[in-house]
């Protein structure tokens, strides 16, 4: 349809009041844009937000369906995870009875001074520290210094690894002065806070 041929002179005189009167061009027009405004109305006022709702939906329906794989993953492991947490539980139990007791303390700090005279080691300073809270369970920091022979200290070491209860040694430093040798290092010991 060209525009040139149509008659806008038709346009002018439109009753509208009468609108079974008007030409047919200017009828299908009137209804297409009635149409268009339904449509555009009802997508303002009722499809964009149950777009909006259905898109929602999608990310949640993907959110539920991860929880769900990742429950079922646990649920088909759940004897695996029983078993895992007993054997966690009996390791922790084993490790636990490792710590001296409150009373076993001094008895420990014996044990470490012994394992040193035994290798013919002098102490020049055996220092225990203030006990140090850590998440559950309290570090007891000693300060060691000896003094002997190299394969003194390394058979030392090796005893006081040996020993029933968890100890470590932390900054080993070894010196050499007027021919012998020194050693400091920092023992540490561990006590399960027992009332936590």
């Amino acid at each position: 349809m060209n525009l040139k041929n149509i008659d806008f002179e038709q346009f002018k005189g439109l009753d509208p009041s009468d609108p079974g009167s008007w030409p047919v061009l200017v009828k299908a027009a009137a209804v297409l844009a009635v149409c268009l405004a339904v449509l555009g109305a009802g997508y303002w006022f009722v499809t964009q937000h149950q777009l909006e709702e259905l898109e929602q939906a999608r990310q949640k329906e993907v959110e539920l369906k991860d929880a769900f794989k990742a429950k079922q993953l646990k649920a088909v492991n759940l004897d695996a995870y029983k078993q895992q947490m007993a054997d966690m539980e009996r390791s922790f139990g084993a490790m636990l009875r490792q710590l001296p007791s409150k009373t076993e303390v001094a008895e420990l700090l014996v044990d470490v001074s012994q394992a040193g005279l035994a290798n013919g080691l002098e102490f020049e300073l055996f220092k225990p520290q203030a006990e140090q809270p850590a998440e559950f369970y309290f570090e007891l920091p000693i300060n060691i210094k000896v003094t002997g022979r190299y394969h003194d200290f390394g058979a030392f070491v090796s005893d006081v690894a040996a020993l029933p209860r968890i100890v470590t040694l932390h900054d080993i430093k070894i010196s050499a002065k007027d021919k012998k040798l020194t050693m400091s290092t920092t023992a540490k010991t561990y006590r399960y806070q027992e009332d936590g």
